[in-house]
């Protein structure tokens, strides 16, 4: 029997748990669900130890309900959310909820941060703006609000760092996560002592960092127990959630690009130099020597999820008859509907804004409604609006240099053929679909992959697991006609800014 690999993916809404085979097929997984706390205005947070309750579960639960031998697979991956701040004291104990990429509480501390260091100075090392988001000013929002917690700090890790340390027992920082971090250095792969000092950042709560596809423990008896998964079965670092989609995509090469269509939206574009831009993000991909340029925006799937939840009891109830689900009944209205929504123009900053324009105060926008206008024009003016945030992060990475010719798409969206088309046709750009859904999970299971030797490198891996299953090339009249109505899209923002903040 092949060696099998599983991968685990901490989302923000859901933790997924997958087992691939050698050649990226799926044997078997399962999902689980967790809650997002929405305490105050502008915070996001949610309780790491919830995320391994359900890793737990899900885990005993796949490998019950299937006929996988644990001892069978070879190596565990784990990607996960950005941002995360997971307080950690010495005994391993979570000290309280973490923010995360969602939370903008700390917009204060960075305002703070400003007037006492350059921004230009921080950027310099680590490639990307100060930011709320960011995981630094959370921990600095500990520091101020939180004291008593702050003191009994041991470490600080992110969310696939958590759960390979309930695996392992071991703490680890992988290359990846460090983005989130001013005081990382982007262009060394290290801390940054001057900037840790300057920003009042203890370096003692910051882990060692690993490569993501470094084996950095074993599975303990203990989590064993709890998992069902077999002792001793090695658990590479891992990495963001982003990058492990972009490996699982086949994204691993100099200008090819990811195009996420999760929870939260954007793409991420592989370069093999540094270059860095203060309207994106810059991270390592999870591949060594590779940098991602990403644009990451709120407006994703969240939009249509959100969009069902409130008013989807029509697609609900023709979902129920038709044997379908809510998202493909909403993808067969949109489709109804001619390309710009006859003028309806949607913003899809549901919960402020990150890459390009980095406004944690903006807010989501219908224009255009009057009296022709119904719920499938909405419906498609959503999809439209995260077809023009992708694009809008597009063109700024192109404009610093950086090349795009052909987009691999991932996440949930893009099993909608009505929403990839309409990407392809805003974007200017050809869209090629990968035959796994799972493409985050297998990101995740490659790394242990290569980390454990069943592939020799990443070329091999992406060669055997990835396969194209379908391609959308763009209408180009369409994407002429999409033109105006991206340019009301700009216009909008600019002319609401204000008024978003007085909100």
């Amino acid at each position: 029997m092949s060696k099998l690999l599983l991968g685990i993916d901490i989302g923000t809404s859901s933790c997924k748990v997958a087992v691939f085979k050698e050649d990226g097929s799926v044997v078997a997984s399962a999902t689980g669900n967790y809650k997002v706390y929405y305490p105050q205005k502008g915070w996001a947070e949610q309780d790491p130890n919830e995320w391994w309750e359900v890793v737990c579960k899900t885990t005993r639960t796949m490998l019950k309900e299937s006929s996988i031998d644990a001892a069978d697979i070879a190596g565990i991956g784990i990607d996960g959310q950005s941002w995360s701040a997971i307080a950690m004291n010495k005994e391993g104990e979570v000290l309280c909820n973490t923010p995360i990429w969602m939370d903008t509480r700390a917009s204060e501390i960075c305002d703070e941060i400003k007037t006492q260091i350059s921004e230009d100075e921080i950027f310099t090392v680590c490639g990307n703006p100060l930011q709320a988001a960011y995981s630094l000013p959370k921990i600095l929002w500990y520091k101020k609000h939180t004291p008593d917690i702050y003191s009994k700090i041991d470490k600080i890790i992110q969310s696939n760092s958590f759960i390979a340390y309930k695996l392992t027992d071991k703490i680890t920082q992988d290359k990846s996560q460090g983005y989130g971090l001013q005081c990382f250095n982007m262009h060394t792969g290290t801390w940054d002592e001057t900037l840790c000092e300057k920003l009042g950042i203890d370096k003692n709560m910051l882990p060692d960092i690993y490569e993501c596809h470094e084996v950095v423990g074993l599975v303990t008896k203990k989590a064993a127990e709890e998992t069902g998964l077999f002792e001793g079965t090695p658990v590479v670092a891992g990495g963001l959630d982003a990058a492990c989609g972009t490996l699982g995509a086949g994204v691993i090469h100099n200008g090819q690009t990811q195009e996420q269509g999760g929870q939260a939206g954007g793409m991420s574009i592989c370069i093999d130099k540094y270059s860095a831009d203060k309207r994106l993000i810059l991270s390592y991909h999870v591949v060594p020597n590779r940098w991602l340029l990403q644009g990451g925006t709120v407006g994703g799937g969240g939009v249509v999820k959100w969009f069902e939840e409130q008013f989807g009891e029509a697609e609900r109830n023709a979902a129920k008859l038709n044997g379908t689900n809510s998202f493909e009944e909403m993808s067969k209205e949109a489709d109804t509907i001619p390309a710009g929504s006859e003028g309806l123009v949607f913003l899809p900053y549901m919960a402020g804004e990150r890459s390009p324009i980095w406004d944690t105060k903006a807010k989501g926008v219908y224009f255009g409604l009057d009296f022709s206008k119904t719920r499938a024009h909405m419906i498609r003016a959503s999809f439209e609006g995260v077809a023009y945030s992708l694009r809008h992060n597009l063109e700024v990475a192109e404009n610093t240099g950086a090349y795009v010719n052909e987009l691999h798409a991932m996440g949930g969206a893009a099993n909608s053929l009505v929403w990839t088309q309409l990407k392809a046709d805003v974007t200017g750009k050809k869209i090629a679909v990968p035959a796994s859904d799972t493409a985050t999970t297998l990101g995740a299971a490659i790394l242990a992959g290569v980390g454990v030797g069943v592939y020799k490198d990443f070329d091999e891996a992406v060669c055997k697991t990835v396969q194209i299953k379908r391609i959308h090339e763009p209408d180009m009249k369409k994407h002429i006609e999409y033109q105006k109505y991206f340019d009301i899209y700009l216009e909008l923002y600019d002319n609401l800014k204000d008024s978003m903040k007085k909100l």
